[in-house]
């Protein structure tokens, strides 16, 4: 699996960032979220480029004490991949579970010899996000090759990737609208937008789903400077389940074909 197609997992997950309240200053007081995935779930899919199935995706949620949650995501290559580019890509987000709002971010990539860790620390009061980025050339040793540490001013609103994409899932999602968001990924508090396209009926190896195509657009660059269009085609129902990720390359699509749930 190549760099580019084993981060479509994570740019996936970019794809849905949400902003409650675009007005908002401070600590933000939202609702609860009692979505029915809020108790728990696991959704497993293959990643596949054309034919190739090139690896496998986890999503997981996991709730914990104190009204908070954990969102766990995973990617890696099938064995013949790992063999010659192994992959193990991670990203754990606690978040509340008040409007999601994400406290701590954790990303890790080991792609080959790139190796990745970053971490996004909110500040809701302070409005500010904490950004620690650092890349090894050698994780036995953890040779440095370059870190960075930044500060970006927030709203006390804003999302991560990966609350944002849970977020997005309580959303009405009516056909024809059009919602802008705000998150923080990088070094930069981005401005977004997700268009819902209309209603498919998708067939699939676990049957044939009613669902509702949407699709991420960003106002500037980049997050979703990519070279290609994202959608994602979620469950019509109250679960808001993801049963198709695509994301158009110029070479074909790569795609996340949700497998098993449990």
């Amino acid at each position: 699996m190549s760099r580019g197609s084993v981060k479509f997992s994570v740019k996936v997950a970019a794809f849905v960032a949400f902003l409650v309240a675009a007005c908002f200053a401070g600590e933000p007081n939202l609702p609860e979220v009692k979505a029915p995935w809020m108790k728990g779930e696991k959704l497993m899919f293959s990643l596949s480029w054309g034919f190739v199935t090139a690896g496998y995706a986890t999503l997981e949620v996991k709730p914990i004490a104190d009204g908070k949650t954990e969102f766990l995501t995973f990617a890696t290559g099938n064995k013949t991949i790992n063999k010659i580019y192994p992959v193990a890509d991670t990203i754990y987000t606690r978040v509340r579970n008040k409007g999601l709002m994400t406290e701590v971010f954790r990303k890790q990539l080991h792609e080959g010899k790139f190796h990745n860790k970053s971490v996004i620390r909110f500040d809701r009061k302070g409005e500010k996000a904490w950004l620690s980025d650092t890349v090894f050339t050698d994780m036995k040793t953890r040779k440095v090759k370059r870190s960075a540490d930044t500060a970006v001013a927030i709203q006390g609103v804003e999302h991560s990737i990966m609350s944002a994409f849970y977020f997005v899932r309580t959303m009405p999602l009516t056909v024809g609208d059009t919602s802008r968001f705000s998150a923080v990924s990088g070094k930069k508090r981005y401005e977004l937008k997700v268009v819902v396209h209309g209603k498919e009926s998708l067939e699939t190896d676990m049957g044939t789903f009613n669902t509702i195509k949407v699709e991420p657009m960003l106002d500037g660059d980049g997050i979703f400077n990519s070279k290609g269009r994202i959608f994602i085609w979620f469950t019509d129902d109250n679960r808001r389940i993801p049963v198709l990720m695509q994301c158009e390359i110029a070479l074909g699509s790569i795609k996340a074909k949700l497998q098993k749930m449990e």
